[in-house]
């Protein structure tokens, strides 16, 4: 297997809505934002299929619709979900891209922020493979906070301070990214990008 691509060279495409260098794999659960919906939210999620497995098709499988619901006992519990993600990163760094930033992922669910509901409107979705409970990849640290700036490049009204956990636009109904995202190393990361391209 090839080794995943880490690089601090992200560029979005504001028109097309499409990151690069990544892998396109664009996901039939997408639809249009609302007119005149500005995009000024990140929410970071996790997700491992089945629960606390990494490395297989399953994630891309769900997010495609294409998952087989009789192959774990856990699919049943989600037989028929149609979810999605603009960016799902694997733990070897890889990074796919479902929807493009132009378009509405399915990834919060009944969901608020700041006194806003319906964060799906004007939110970037990121998975990352992981569990909540498990530390999260080297690799993923050193993708993430790139990934970040280029997404903060391309739509000025994200800050780092409009970086959000799945946990807190739907809390009390979901968890993730969970105990085990490191909240402060990411904020760090953010902070030396953000020093080095001014200095």
């Amino acid at each position: 297997m090839p080794e995943a691509l880490v690089t601090s060279d992200y560029t979005v495409n504001t028109e097309t809505g499409l990151i690069m260098p990544v892998r396109l794999c664009l996901s039939p659960n997408r639809d249009g934002r609302p007119p005149n919906a500005t995009v000024d939210l990140i929410i970071l999620h996790g997700i491992s299929l089945p629960p606390g497995q990494f490395g297989g098709g399953e994630i891309e499988a769900l997010f495609l619709n294409q998952l087989d619901w009789d192959a774990h006992p856990y699919f049943g519990e989600i037989r028929g979900m149609e979810v999605s993600a603009h960016l799902l990163i694997r733990r070897d760094g890889e990074v796919t891209q479902f929807v493009p930033f132009t378009e509405r992922a399915w990834h919060a669910g009944a969901s608020q922020y700041r006194g806003r509901s319906r964060c799906n409107d004007f939110s970037i979705g990121i998975e990352l493979e992981g569990e909540d409970e498990t530390p999260y990849d080297e690799r993923q640290y050193q993708v993430l906070p790139r990934v970040l700036q280029a997404l903060m490049q391309a739509y000025p009204d994200i800050s780092a301070r409009d970086i959000a956990g799945h946990c807190d636009v739907a809390p009390g109904r979901k968890l993730d990214p969970g105990p085990a995202f490191d909240w402060l190393r990411l904020y760090d990361a953010l902070g030396e990008i953000i020093e080095t391209n001014i200095s």
